[in-house]
């Protein structure tokens, strides 16, 4: 099987969605998120914006290879609310991303089975209301060499439409390339047998 060296996230966030059942108000928001950090931030954000609210239900999966996920009630029955917005970051495929789930009381309880259907369908409409992409799974690699060099680096860097991503250019030259995962073997080979040029994964 080939490996997967695409993923599917959202970059920005989009307008927050609404769905009602008997009076209890859920508003669905998603953000993309890099780290635990951004998760806090925008939690706390919301937890402003809605300060009267009874519950701020979440989930966000981070990674692409190594993915850390979390799925949180906060405080509604066990597994009736973080889940269901969990198994919609998966049925979209989407990673990178914070989806939550803000809950005003109508004063109708609705059971487990009515509170799963409200925090999995919020999660799906503000999934539908994102803007989804596809990106490719990159290595970095640091290529190093002398400045009487740069004709050639250049040159393989120009044919294989290789991204740089930052350069430092004096008599010894960094250039930090950006590669595909799938293709990165095959570009470190060729710099790693070309003498006086090392390369290595930055």
């Amino acid at each position: 099987m080939l490996e997967k060296d695409t993923y599917k996230t959202i970059l920005t966030t989009p307008e927050p969605v609404l769905f009602k059942d008997k009076n209890s108000k859920f508003f669905g928001y998603a953000f993309p998120v890099l780290s635990e950090e951004d998760v806090k931030s925008n939690l706390e954000q919301l937890k402003k914006e809605h300060h009267s609210a009874r519950h701020w239900c979440y989930a966000y999966q981070i990674g692409t290879e190594t993915i850390s996920y979390r799925a949180n009630d906060d405080g509604e029955p066990n597994n009736s609310a973080g889940m269901p917005i969990y198994g919609q970051i998966q049925s979209f495929d989407v990673t990178n991303i914070l989806i939550v789930v803000v809950r005003y009381f109508g004063g109708v309880k609705l059971g487990v089975g009515g509170l799963i259907n409200a925090y999995k369908t919020a999660s799906q409409m503000i999934l539908e209301n994102s803007t989804i992409v596809e990106k490719t799974i990159n290595i970095d690699f640091l290529i190093s060499f002398d400045y009487k060099n740069m004709n050639t680096v250049m040159r393989i860097i120009k044919e294989k439409q290789l991204n740089i991503t930052h350069q430092k250019l004096e008599m010894d030259c960094q250039i930090t390339i950006s590669v595909r995962k799938k293709e990165a073997e095959f570009v470190f080979n060729i710099f790693n047998n070309l003498f006086e040029i090392e390369i290595k994964e930055a």
